[in-house]
């Protein structure tokens, strides 16, 4: 399965395991999640559904005819897909940290535990970094410098810089969250009528 087509697997059973949804609104909370960098269509959808339907990992069920004299299918998620959605968000290995995956996950990181983000988090955190510093040595121009080339080159840098620190502030407040806190002391206001 390419990454696409397994990142899309997770965004709909994540979205099923919230709720049932119809192909509409499904698509249209895809869409939401996905963000504008990737919008999608019924025709990656559907055949997505079709294949969830044979896996057993989703069901159809179809309410009655509303306004319009159609009936609607409304899609389920089953225990198999629940179980299915729950290994995909607990896996930690390489395909977490990649582009494709990484912001599907992040989106269901409230039901991952922390060493589960924490491990995406810092897998994410060394990936760009790795990008980062192949890009650097790379761009020392060995002809003439196009401008354009050149200005996109700096706004990737910037782009990888900004998301690393992001990333470092995420994984500084998992790391706090993580660790006990201490008691503090009870501040008391001295009674004045005393």
């Amino acid at each position: 399965m390419s990454s696409k087509a397994a990142a899309l697997e997770l965004a709909v059973l994540g979205l099923l395991h919230e709720s049932p949804l119809h192909g509409y609104e499904l698509r249209k909370r895809l869409n939401l999640l996905f963000g504008w960098t990737r919008v999608l269509s019924y025709g990656s959808l559907y055949p997505a559904l079709k294949r969830m339907l044979r896996a057993g990992l989703v069901i159809e069920d179809t309410t009655p005819a509303g306004v319009s004299r159609r009936q609607r299918i409304v899609y389920r998620i089953t225990p198999a897909g629940e179980a299915r959605f729950a290994g995909m968000i607990t896996d930690v290995g390489p395909s977490a940290w990649e582009d494709e995956d990484f912001a599907t996950r992040f989106a269901f990181f409230s039901r991952t535990d922390t060493e589960v983000r924490l491990r995406v988090l810092e897998g994410r955190r060394s990936r760009l970094q790795e990008r980062l510093d192949r890009v650097r040595s790379d761009r020392q121009p060995t002809g003439p410098v196009d401008r354009y080339v050149s200005e996109l080159q700096r706004h990737s840098i910037e782009s990888v810089e900004r998301e690393l620190r992001w990333l470092t502030d995420l994984i500084t407040a998992e790391h706090q969250q993580q660790s006990p806190r201490s008691p503090q002391p009870e501040h008391r206001t001295p009674d004045l009528d005393a």
